[in-house]
């Protein structure tokens, strides 16, 4: 099976924003040259990498996400900090909502091989599942469309009512040509949970989505249901999963780690120098329906970021955590959010570490056992090669083959696709169309 091509890059967001000298201020106006200035007062005050900073005049550029690109420390920060409309940053945050068909997909060489299929959207209402594959958009092969970076061009903009027709094949060799309109989209936040049975063990499996207010009700439904069932394992697939708020991962932590992380270390904020003032712990809490596991066993891709790699990073002082997939993204910094006019701006404010202090894996936290994603069964079939590899995990303790020892890489860079793509920090966070 290709290995698919796919981004990543998200946010550990903390909703609250430190009360520093130049972020209190308001904007006199919302010019452009007054967005940019603003932009660049806030980058110099609370960015991690506020002493790299060029020294540019901010009337110099059209607008505050020119600015925002002209500015970033490069070597760490190339599509982290970013700038989006506050409309959309809110629809995502607060009602894990976004405007599209429905589908998370990644191009496999062939066309668009559909990973992901959220209910009561305009791609599932054509009948398309995971492993369906997109040839054509509006008539134009998806490989050619990938050969001259128009695939952004051809899915068209965040809007409402914005329409293409599609052609998918299905895995049996089947056709299907279907027009879809886009609009409002909610992600389940747990897309996926069941039991399956393993040498006399309750293991439960959960797709967690993405880290966003509506997650925490859902996340305790869901504990509470795999409690109910006398589950007394967990495989958490994080396989498609950027990141979001860190509040959440502290809430889904908790709900891991029970008794033996309640009241210890959960994540350490290190800001710059002249933020220190604001460095803080955030610790594990109490949870009444804790499962209080003695090991985790986590599904991870290059699509893993942020807060999801929080949680392996900050559970594995207190538990073992075994990752199961390929390695993730590599993002242990989050952000603050600061809204100004109709945007947002997301500026990496922090590192995030553990209990440990250990932290800083921009090349992303390795997968001790390798697995593909196998687009070929349906997420939650303990035949699908990702949770096949974590129940033998579970029932051995050690992967199928042996670990392949692989040298240190760089962060993954957007590749020619992504860039054709043209998408978003915040489209890239959600991880759909």
């Amino acid at each position: 099976m290709r290995r698919f091509a796919r981004a990543a890059a998200a946010a550990l967001v903390a909703v609250l924003l430190p009360a520093s000298s130049v972020v209190a201020q308001n904007l006199a106006n919302c010019s452009t040259s007054s967005q940019n200035r603003y932009v660049y007062d806030v980058m110099r005050d609370i960015y991690l990498w506020d002493t790299e900073l060029p020294t540019v005049n901010p009337a110099s550029f059209g607008s505050p996400e020119a600015l925002l690109e002209a500015v970033r420390y490069r070597p760490l920060d190339s599509y982290f900090s970013y700038v989006t409309s506050r409309a959309a940053s809110n629809a995502f945050y607060s009602e894990s909502q976004f405007v599209g068909f429905g589908f998370g997909n990644a191009y496999d060489g062939l066309g668009l091989r559909i990973l992901q299929v959220f209910p009561d959207s305009p791609a599932a209402e054509t009948g398309m599942r995971r492993g369906d594959r997109i040839t054509t958009i509006s008539g134009q092969s998806v490989a050619a469309l990938a050969a001259t970076n128009q695939l952004g061009q051809a899915l068209g903009p965040s809007t409402e009512g914005y329409r293409i027709t599609f052609r998918y094949e299905r895995p049996d060799g089947s056709v299907v040509d279907s027009e879809m309109t886009k609009r409002p989209v909610t992600i389940p936040t747990v897309s996926e949970l069941s039991v399956v049975d393993v040498d006399g063990k309750r293991i439960g499996y959960m797709l967690f989505r993405n880290f966003v207010t509506p997650s925490r009700d859902a996340l305790d439904s869901a504990f509470n249901a795999l409690r109910d069932v006398g589950a007394t394992e967990l495989v958490l697939d994080l396989r498609y999963n950027g990141g979001g708020l860190v509040t959440i991962a502290q809430h889904l932590g908790s709900l891991i780690g029970g008794s033996r992380t309640e009241g210890q270390i959960f994540v350490q904020y290190v800001h710059n120098a002249r933020n220190t003032s604001y460095n803080r712990n955030l610790d594990f809490e109490a949870r009444p329906n804790a499962l209080n596991l003695q090991r985790l066993v986590v599904i991870t891709s290059d699509a893993t970021a942020s807060a999801s790699e929080s949680i392996i990073n900050s559970l594995r002082p207190f538990i073992p955590v075994v990752t199961v997939g390929t390695a993730t993204y590599g993002k242990p910094v989050g952000q603050y959010t600061v809204e100004f006019c109709d945007k947002a701006l997301f500026p990496v404010s922090f590192s995030v570490k553990n209990a440990r202090g250990e932290g800083d894996y921009f090349g992303g936290i390795p997968a001790d056992c390798q697995a593909p994603d196998d687009a070929d069964h349906q997420l939650g079939d303990p035949a699908e090669a990702s949770l096949a590899e974590a129940l033998t995990v579970m029932r051995t303790g050690r992967c199928s083959a042996p670990p392949v020892a692989a040298a240190p890489e760089a962060r993954r860079e957007t590749t020619k696709i992504d860039q054709g793509l043209k998408r978003t920090p915040l489209d890239v966070l959600i991880n759909a169309h």
